[in-house]
């Protein structure tokens, strides 16, 4: 047992998980200590995360005791993005003759897998999401993780229903899982891409839409024609990666998603972060130029930039120096009532304000609107109101 005293990590499981990280027993202890490692929650507190990268292990990385051992899964690959598709592809794909390019969609980060018998969803962050776990139960094919319990699901929660990011524009009714990696447990090893669309067919798991594998010499000129047409309906961009998924894949994002983004962050200006707002103009100046806009194309990504930034920021403002609150308004879908308040208290613990609605029966299921108060921009534009300095 990993438990001491009063809930504590006994010593014998320092020295255990120790050996199998192949750390010291001094560090695995700073680790718990700093929260860098860290139980889950309630009934999931058997599960430690990794709140931090250490060593290579992602942040988000996921472990528990299995027999005399530990299972271990791997948090999210980091996937760098290119700037410019020209040269920066050629000089990273260098040795390949072909890159598969697949669709970034605009949802939520999830792995699904079989942990000691349940299927658990595990945020990008290493927490079970009670919401995301009730919703892979309901719609993935669960014979894949009886027939393959070491294979993990990376993929992503896209629709409406969705309470992290809800989008509207893939023409989903409430929320489906977009599967866009098979990865081993324990070494994090990912499947090919082939073979993964060929497993995802068998078990009918929907998969993110794929371009094929194109030529490396005209991999910039045709990625950039399919960002044109994705960013037509606000779509994200595409994940550029070697098919034998040996070498780290590469994204590249539409000028509309960026400024989609740029509109919900300026929305709350004082919640996004610098850097989040920042890389996204950047990507801008760089796009224009790579693409040797015009003068009436580059007017026009001014103007569309310039509204991204400005139009929710005016709004923001006017709402709160009329008094009002500003919240997002999302909502979700459950089967059981349950999992809503499970979930209100899982967001409670993630320090996020929310307002649950009366569940609203919808078929067989319930719908619950909910407002996800942002305090911080709240709180910062009253008092600008009120006289505070910048």
């Amino acid at each position: 047992m990993n438990k001491g005293e009063n809930g504590e990590i006994s010593p014998d499981f320092v020295a255990q998980l120790a050996g199998f990280l192949g750390f010291d027993e001094g560090r695995v202890q700073h680790l718990f200590e700093k929260n860098y490692l860290a139980r889950n929650w309630e009934k999931h507190d058997y599960l430690f995360r990794f709140d931090k990268e250490v060593s290579r292990i992602e942040r988000g990385t996921v472990l528990y005791e299995k027999g005399d051992t530990f299972e271990v899964i791997m948090g999210f690959p980091k996937i760098r993005r290119a700037m410019v598709l020209d040269p920066t592809i050629k000089k990273h794909f260098s040795r390949l003759e072909k890159v598969a390019v697949e669709e970034k969609m605009n949802g939520y980060n999830v792995r699904v897998a079989n942990v000691k018998g349940n299927i658990l969803a595990i945020t990008r962050s290493g927490y079970v999401c009670p919401y995301t776990t009730e919703r892979a139960n309901v719609k993935l094919n669960l014979k894949f993780f009886d027939d393959f319990p070491e294979l993990v699901l990376y993929g992503e929660m896209v629709g409406p229903d969705n309470p992290y990011v809800p989008k509207e524009i893939y023409g989903i009714e409430s929320v489906e899982f977009y599967i866009f990696d098979i990865r081993e447990k324990n070494t994090g090893k990912p499947l090919p891409t082939s073979k993964r669309r060929e497993m995802m067919e068998k078990y009918g798991f929907l998969q993110v839409r794929a371009f094929g594998e194109i030529p490396l010499e005209t991999a910039p000129e045709e990625i950039a024609d399919i960002i044109r047409e994705l960013g037509k309906t606000e779509h994200e961009g595409v994940v550029i990666k070697d098919p034998d998924m040996v070498l780290p894949p590469l994204k590249y994002t539409s000028s509309q998603s960026n400024c989609s983004d740029l509109r919900h962050a300026f929305r709350f200006y004082n919640e996004a972060g610098r850097d989040y707002m920042l890389s996204r103009i950047v990507r801008e100046g760089f796009q224009t130029v790579e693409w040797d806009e015009d003068e009436t194309d580059f007017e026009k990504r001014c103007i569309q930039l310039g509204e991204s930034i400005l139009n929710p920021l005016r709004d923001s403002i006017r709402i709160v120096k009329n008094g009002q609150r500003l919240y997002e308004e999302v909502r979700i879908r459950v089967k059981d009532p349950k999992t809503a308040t499970e979930f209100e208290n899982y967001l409670k613990r993630l320090g996020v304000d929310a307002i649950f609605e009366t569940p609203q029966p919808i078929g067989n299921e319930y719908m619950i609107n909910i407002k996800k108060v942002n305090k911080s921009t709240n709180d910062k534009t009253q008092a600008i109101w009120e006289g505070e300095l910048w």
